[in-house]
């Protein structure tokens, strides 16, 4: 049935090209709208990859980075330092924990399973960290085939979906506050869009929260590859350090003590807001079937099981030693 979808999505895209350009342009127009949620742009984007298609393709990898971190620095504006703070040193040691139990959890699981250990790792990185920027960093590391990083980019996405719908509905369930919220959702969600996403659905409490965890937990990728290097006795490779971080470090410091900059601040926020809204589209328009179609059973429950473990037990932890 999908199959037979990306199928008339790429006809649709060859026999109507004009056609597809507006549907994907007026999609993009309702982004930057205030009436558009994340989790609503995720989906547009997806039905849209699998009906009209995505005309412009070939851009929508790079523009997506692009735009998820000009977006988190622009939110970095509308956030307080010592709010920052406090909550950085929290994430440090829930991030610590979190990432080196579920690194041993998927290694476990990966042989289990009987999974190809790079491909087990890739997806232990990308739910112990932060998803899809994780698994392109160590893939580099560890020289991966494009099916494995495939496969693991696959189990991310699907999960990663998921969690931007079901968090927020989840946390006020449970009566969730905001800040502890903030904290579950940047361990438990894997790629920082919909961290930001789903926390921004939350409030603003939580979003600042989120993002800050979030970043502090994306730093970790750096340790992760070199450990990585010698563990699969690779020779050190160039990866991308997550440099944006530091911008946005610079704009919260901004943003708490410049004053001039404060009537600017709510415009700030808001476009960064409409710029994540955007991400999270594109992120959707961009899924490619041949990726989502490569997860096979066994890489998925290694990823369903690993998100329910560091779900549960950052849940657990938010709610015992938060209240």
């Amino acid at each position: 049935m999908a199959e037979v979808s990306q199928d008339h999505s790429t006809r649709f895209l060859k026999q109507y090209p004009l056609a597809s350009q507006i549907v994907f342009i007026t999609a993009v127009a309702m982004c930057l709208t205030p009436w558009l949620t994340p989790p609503l742009a995720l989906l547009i984007g997806l039905i849209i990859a699998q009906t009209t298609g995505h005309p412009f393709r070939q851009y929508n990898s790079k523009a997506t980075q692009i735009l998820l971190q000009v977006s988190v620095v622009g939110l970095g504006f509308g956030m307080n330092c010592i709010t920052a703070i406090h909550a950085g040193k929290e994430g440090i040691i829930f991030s610590a924990v979190s990432i080196l139990t579920t690194l041993l959890l998927g290694y476990g699981l990966g042989r289990l399973f009987k999974i190809d250990s790079k491909t087990s790792h890739l997806i232990s990185s990308g739910t112990a960290i932060c998803g899809g920027s994780a698994i392109a960093a160590i893939s580099k590391v560890l020289n991966t085939e494009e099916r494995q990083t495939s496969v693991a980019l696959g189990t991310v996405f699907i999960l990663n979906s998921i969690a931007l719908f079901i968090f927020p509905p989840i946390g006020h369930w449970l009566n969730l506050s905001q800040h502890q919220f903030g904290i579950w959702s940047a361990i438990a969600i894997h790629d920082t869009s919909s961290v930001v996403g789903a926390s921004s659905k939350y409030g603003a409490e939580a979003l600042q929260t989120a993002t800050t965890v979030k970043l502090v937990r994306a730093l970790w990728i750096i340790p992760l590859a070199i450990a990585t290097s010698f563990i699969f006795h690779q020779r050190p490779a160039k990866f991308k350090i997550p440099y944006f971080i530091i911008y946005f470090i610079i704009a919260m410091i901004i943003g708490t003590y410049v004053p001039f900059i404060a009537p600017a601040k709510p415009y700030l926020t808001t476009a960064a807001k409409s710029g994540l809204t955007l991400t999270l589209f594109l992120i959707g328009a961009g899924s490619s079937y041949k990726m989502i179609k490569s997860v096979g059973y066994k890489p998925l429950l290694q990823g369903v099981l690993l998100w329910i473990f560091i779900s549960i037990t950052a849940l657990w932890a938010v709610e015992s030693i938060l209240k």
